[in-house]
């Protein structure tokens, strides 16, 4: 399968510039997204869609970055889009669904049931019900017993293709989850916000105050996240020629991304 890596949201915190990282698959069953970034309707509608939020994390909203026009650039269309994968439900990752109306939409049944039935104030806070008003087809997954790299619960989303694997990593919401792809040399494990930035894994680089202070603030489970970003290093220290980890929002591995994949034969 074919990855596009693309930017559909440049936001700026204080000391740090990031990037809403989505993944455009080429499948056989037509374009894959993983995760949308800010769509149209954000960029035309800002205070209504992303709300007060957009003070602190500051969108560009640039119609060029969503992924609507991007894949246009790829020589797609709005309907060659049959499938979207969510890492999670927060408003920076499924903004953009509303512009693919046919796509069904896979998640966790964990993070829909912490979007339309929050128990906690975060999660009664975090969620923009009018981003799913459009009401997407949801398509519901409770991955058990299936493996993937020493996670127990995974799942192959064989309806879509194969080698498409949903692993839930759960800590910043209640079901968030990591995207497994197959590149056929490599895969590639597009985090989410598992975590933001590389020094949270490798330890070599200093991690922004505004995005330590920020992954804190909005996590539902911190010690569940810790796990999940300790599992992560092993992993990526242990085989990086055949799997490449992203987050969804760090510009420097996004950066790395797009370079692989341009080099691919």
């Amino acid at each position: 399968m074919r990855v596009h890596h693309l930017n559909c949201g440049t936001m700026r915190l204080p000391g740090a510039d990031l990037v809403c990282h989505v993944l455009a698959v080429e499948t056989s069953n037509g374009l894959v997204l993983v995760d949308s970034g800010y769509g149209t309707q954000d960029i035309a509608e800002p205070a209504r869609r992303v709300g007060p939020v957009r003070h602190i994390v500051r969108p560009a909203f640039d119609v060029r970055e969503t992924a609507l026009h991007q894949i246009k650039e790829l020589g797609f269309q709005a309907e060659d889009v049959s499938h979207i994968v969510t890492t999670h439900f927060d408003l920076d990752h499924i903004g953009g669904l509303s512009d693919f109306p046919d796509a069904q939409v896979h998640v966790t049944s964990a993070e829909v049931r912490g979007a339309l039935s929050p128990a906690t104030r975060l999660e009664r806070g975090r969620y923009r019900h009018i981003l799913l008003s459009h009401r997407p087809k949801l398509v519901e997954h409770d991955p058990t017993g299936d493996q993937w790299r020493g996670f127990t619960a995974a799942k192959q989303l064989t309806e879509i293709d194969d080698g498409i694997v949903l692993v839930p990593m759960p800590g910043h919401t209640r079901g968030h989850a990591a995207v497994a792809v197959d590149t056929g040399d490599y895969w590639v494990l597009h985090c989410g916000d598992t975590f933001y930035h590389p020094g949270t894994l490798d330890g070599t680089s200093r991690v922004p105050a505004s995005l330590r202070v920020q992954e804190r603030l909005v996590a539902h489970n911190v010690k569940a996240l810790r796990a999940n970003q300790e599992r992560i290093a092993e992993l990526r220290e242990g085989d990086q020629e055949h799997l490449m980890v992203v987050c969804a929002h760090d510009p420097s591995l996004f950066q790395a991304a797009r370079a692989r994949s341009a080099a691919a034969p």
